[in-house]
């Protein structure tokens, strides 16, 4: 086998540099639609528990005014009913189950895509396959991801940030040795304890 040229190892840190860009922006677009659909269902829970309080609110408010409560004043019912309005004209503008469910369906694409430039990244870097391959697969890897953003829902800064915290400081996508070995089965075990175990 011909040694690699110093040319040829350039290239390949470089190409192996680029997919690593490549994957850490899936990783990234993948947790913040992550985030996306965990806000929108919060915000959709929040709403919908409003709701059901001023309608509440309302309907008793009205009872009483009914029945000419005179600690019930006359424009609070009126204030409630136009708040309620206000939230059921939102709701029906705004579909936030759907959106959500839009951006959990694009999480679990955009998941494959993660897991897919991490075997290549392996591939590549333990010189499993050529460079060619290696190209050939990225290229495809790329139309893959531009398809899913192509049709993906918009995404938010605050969704992002929460993303950024999860996989920066709270370490959403890692996993230390022990937790992977807690895992598999003992022949396949990387910890310490196990090495011992086997050397005995």
């Amino acid at each position: 086998m011909e040694p690699t040229s110093p040319v040829d190892k350039n290239a390949h840190v470089i190409l192996v540099s680029q997919i690593r860009e490549c994957f850490g922006r899936v990783v990234y677009s993948h947790k913040t639609h992550e985030k996306c659909a965990d806000i929108l269902l919060h915000r959709q829970s929040y709403l919908k528990n409003t709701q059901i309080i001023l309608s509440v609110l309302v309907s008793g408010s009205l009872m009483a005014d009914l029945a000419k409560n005179a600690f019930i004043h006359p424009t609070i019912p009126a204030v409630l009913a136009t708040v309620l309005l206000g939230i059921n004209l939102y709701f029906k503008n705004y579909n936030f189950g759907q959106i959500a469910q839009n951006h959990k369906e694009t999480a679990d694409k955009l998941w494959n895509i993660r897991e897919s430039y991490i075997s290549l990244i392996a591939d590549l870097t333990g010189d499993s396959i050529s460079a060619v391959d290696a190209m050939n697969r990225r290229d495809k890897l790329q139309n893959q991801t531009s398809a899913i953003y192509a049709a993906a829902p918009r995404t938010n800064s605050t969704a992002y940030k929460k993303a950024q915290i999860a996989l920066q400081f709270k370490e959403d996508m890692t996993f230390s040795v022990a937790e992977i070995d807690a895992f598999l089965p003992s022949p396949l075990k990387l910890s310490t304890d196990n090495s011992k175990s086997k050397s005995m």
